[in-house]
């Protein structure tokens, strides 16, 4: 017999819709001082000084991209862009899986939370997360959008079914390893196992929402977005490790959200009813509002190292991973909007880290290479950050989130860039990668300066400065940028060595020339032509 705890609202919709039986206690709908009590009693994590919940993740410190899967069934067999990130895998192989998932949760505990996706109550998603773990259940009450009132009568659209500590059977499952990343849309089911990585349980939905939201003519973005105090909302597109979620938490702006949105007819909304900021090496000074998460009770740090006696955090510690992670209600941060929506934006920054020390930190895009840029999606990976990296590589990501995008980047890209030209937005390249030279020789762009850029465009300070265009990357570069030394605005000045400069700059040109061919087939020549000069 199932033992349903006392006290919580929960949907008629019973566990036997996603195929559970058998369960002993079924934790549904706590409220996070009762989550965190079960999760320190089940010695899932520790509390820190003031409060924060720290837990350990295992092997798996990061996303296990190799690992998921997309049921091919007819209802999307044609519609997904099959390839290396979108993975195929049989029904009958799902339905195996899940067969003994569900037998392996019997007679165990498990914690629901019913949710939602989207702010906009016109394009939510109703979600059920299911969990082995209740620091789990934690994450999940404070990434997404909480349901109150709705409770008895709440149907998921979409429901995760997160075990970690069951493992497939590869030769049995047809998975690549014991992890498994399941998404079945005729069923409206993920299934992720085999990995304590929270970031599954988040990104699975985003996938999710970037897949049902074009159906509907809303473009779904993996970026952040705020509002100025003159009521005009930015977006910030950019990979992590960009700055994307140090950069929209600017107390002098409304923060809307820091990672998933949204873009409607209505305007922008947030799919998210929290966020997951990246912690190593945080500091006061560079990132207040989100440093004072790691202060505060119900925010989860994963992977975050605790001085055992003291039970204070060492955010630069990076042994145990360089991602460790902090996952907090949005009511963290106290410049955030709770009602997750904004207008339609007048600009868009895309944000890189280009290691390699060519890219101007600012510069302007006109409408083809914005879609040249969007559909590229560069960063670079830095020496030294994964075994066998000697010099920095590029990363190239569609959409700034090939992973999660299930449609062709073509689909994302048409929707961006009508949306854009409807609404007239301006939009810029921010580059808050290296200066002076590449990783190892040059010096990361400081945050100030970073913030002085980002702050004179969204003022408008840039609109009728003087403009220089770059010869290789052909974008216009201001000549000047309040409270920034106009030595930094162009690259190849702040190179002793502007030959080697050349040569850097040509070869970063020849792989984003490289990359694009990827999809040379599906743009028109007007964004073709926005590619970078051939050295």
């Amino acid at each position: 017999m199932v033992r349903e705890t006392a006290g919580e609202t929960h949907s008629s919709y019973g566990l036997e819709n996603h195929g559970l039986y058998n369960l002993n206690d079924i934790y549904w709908n706590l409220p996070t001082p009762r989550l965190i009590e079960q999760a320190v009693f089940r010695r899932e994590g520790q509390l820190s000084h003031l409060g924060p919940l720290v837990v350990r993740t295992g092997h798996h410190t990061g996303r296990s991209a190799n690992d998921k899967f997309i049921v091919d069934e007819p209802s999307v067999s044609n519609e997904i862009w099959w390839g290396d990130i979108n993975k195929p895998i049989s029904e009958e192989a799902f339905e195996g899986l899940h067969a003994r998932l569900a037998s392996y949760l019997q007679n165990k505990d498990v914690y629901v939370q019913d949710c939602y996706a989207g702010a906009d109550p016109n394009y939510r998603l109703p979600v059920r997360i299911i969990t082995e773990n209740a620091w789990h259940n934690v994450f999940a009450r404070n990434v997404f959008i909480q349901a109150k009132e709705e409770l008895a009568d709440h149907i998921p659209g979409f429901t995760v079914i997160d075990v970690p500590r069951f493992h497939a059977i590869p030769e049995v499952d047809g998975t690549r390893s014991e992890t498994f990343i399941i998404v079945n849309f005729a069923k409206k089911l993920v299934l992720i196992g085999g990995t304590s990585y929270a970031g599954e349980i988040k990104k699975s939905i985003f996938s999710v929402m970037n897949y049902l939201m074009p159906q509907r003519n809303v473009m779904p973005m993996h970026c952040s977005a705020n509002i100025g105090p003159n009521g005009k909302t930015a977006l910030f597109f950019g990979l992590s490790g960009t700055g994307k979620t140090t950069l929209s938490a600017d107390a002098s702006r409304t923060l809307i959200g820091d990672d998933e949105h949204g873009w409607s007819n209505d305007g922008i909304f947030n799919f998210e009813g929290g966020c997951y900021a990246k912690m190593i090496k945080l500091s006061p000074e560079n990132e207040p509002e989100i440093f004072g998460t790691t202060m505060r009770f119900g925010t989860v740090l994963e992977n975050v190292t605790m001085m055992a006696n003291t039970r204070r955090l060492d955010l630069d510690d990076g042994t145990l991973t360089e991602n460790t992670r902090g996952a907090y209600h949005i009511s963290a941060i106290p410049n955030a909007t709770l009602d997750g929506v904004g207008g339609h934006p007048e600009t868009i920054l895309m944000l890189t880290a280009d290691a390699f020390g060519v890219l101007p930190p600012v510069s302007r895009l006109d409408s083809a290479q914005a879609m040249y840029h969007f559909i590229s999606g560069y960063t670079a990976r830095v020496a030294g950050t994964e075994k066998g990296v000697t010099e920095p590589s590029p990363v190239f990501s569609a959409c700034y989130g090939a992973p999660f995008m299930p449609l062709h980047p073509q689909r994302y890209a048409e929707l961006l860039g009508n949306l854009i030209k409807i609404h007239k937005s301006g939009v810029w390249l921010i580059n808050t990668g290296w200066t002076g030279g590449p990783y190892g020789m040059g010096n990361r762009m400081p945050i100030p300066h970073t913030r002085a850029m980002v702050n004179a465009v969204l003022d408008g300070k840039l609109n009728d400065v003087p403009m220089r265009k770059d010869p290789i990357f052909g974008v216009d570069i201001p000549t000047q940028v309040p409270d920034v030394p106009s030595e930094i605005l162009f690259p190849r000045d702040t190179w002793k060595d502007q030959g080697a400069y050349d040569a850097q700059a040509h070869k970063l040109a020849d792989m984003f020339r490289e990359n694009f061919r990827l999809f040379a087939d599906q743009v028109s020549d007007d964004i073709k032509s926005a590619a970078p000069r051939v050295g």
